[in-house]
């Protein structure tokens, strides 16, 4: 009888989440890829662990029976890692880190730069994953640390097993088509009441967070585009079709046309490291950790810029 830890990590996942779509977006993987994962799983032990009905799946007894165990033993399986790794006088090992296209763009060659010169003993292996997901992403441990976003206005829920470290934060300003507003030094959530916004779905964490901040000051966001995508948001302030959040990294994740104008209100998002908190001192994931906080306590001339009353970007 042989089974992997992909199989047994995503029957654990189904049972977290409740679905095989669930399941895929926490590991990464595609609905297809899960279902395989667990129809071999059922080969290897010669029994069903799940019955399906048409799209609807739920667990058989003997699948009950064997996710009970399944957490236990990849609990082992890390704790087995992590030992194999405290015996190595310098960090080394696989490590597998989940990131996000801004971070992956401001944050990531810089930080596996320094990891290959001073930990060459460190492989480091990146997928980026849908910000939304990085969480259950984690604590499924489909991936053993990430880059992830916290909103002050959309806090990330308090959960024991996540272990989250603030990298830095960064205040959000308005993206507005060029010349739309060059009398305004700032701007103000009400004087955007008649604008039109370009904001992520009120499901993302995200779109939640802008609109709780515009609430908070008695707007509705007049949203006319539902865009994830900050590429595609900036490519629709240049065409002049609304308003979206920028910060700098998002900005150099595309250079633009667009006006810059500050915000009077605070919105900001927090960029953190998020690992288990049971793996948080293994060897690969200290060192990593000290390399991202390094990183971005790290001085540069985009640190502080300097904002007149419309920065044109592009």
């Amino acid at each position: 009888m042989e089974w992997s830890s992909v199989q047994l990590r995503a029957l654990v996942e189904l049972r977290r989440q409740g679905t095989m779509r669930g399941a895929a977006q926490a590991l990464g993987y595609t609905t297809g890829a899960v279902s395989q994962q667990l129809a071999g799983l059922e080969r290897a032990l010669g029994t069903p662990l799940l019955q399906r009905t048409g799209r609807r799946v739920s667990f058989t007894d003997a699948g009950l029976h064997l996710v009970g165990h399944a957490q236990r033993i990849l609990d082992i399986e890390m704790d087995a890692v992590s030992a194999i790794e405290h015996g190595h006088a310098e960090p080394a090992g696989d490590l597998h880190v989940g990131v996000f296209a801004t971070a992956a763009v401001d944050i990531l060659p810089g930080v596996l730069g320094r990891a290959q010169f001073r930990h060459p003993e460190l492989t480091v292996h990146t997928r980026e994953v849908d910000v939304d997901d990085i969480y259950r992403s984690v604590a499924s441990g489909a991936i053993d640390l990430a880059f992830g976003l916290d909103y002050p206005d959309n806090p990330i829920p308090l959960d024991p097993a996540l272990h989250i470290v603030r990298l830095r934060r960064e205040p959000f300003d308005l993206a507005v088509p060029t010349g739309s507003l060059t009398t305004q030094e700032q701007i103000r959530f009400a004087d955007t009441a008649d604008l039109s916004w370009i904001l992520p779905p009120p499901g993302s964490a995200h779109g939640l967070a802008v609109r709780h901040a515009c609430r908070r000051q008695g707007v509705e966001p007049r949203v006319r585009h539902e865009v994830t995508d900050t590429a595609v948001s900036l490519a629709l302030v240049e065409a002049g079709l609304g308003i979206t959040p920028v910060t700098e990294s998002m900005l150099r994740l595309r250079p633009s046309q667009v006006d810059r104008i500050t915000l009077t209100e605070t919105l900001a998002r927090d960029v953190v490291a998020v690992t288990r908190t049971v793996t948080a001192t293994r060897p690969s994931i200290a060192a990593l950790l000290e390399l991202l906080s390094e990183h971005v306590h790290q001085p540069t001339t985009t640190d502080q810029p300097v904002r007149p009353k419309a920065v044109r970007h592009g």
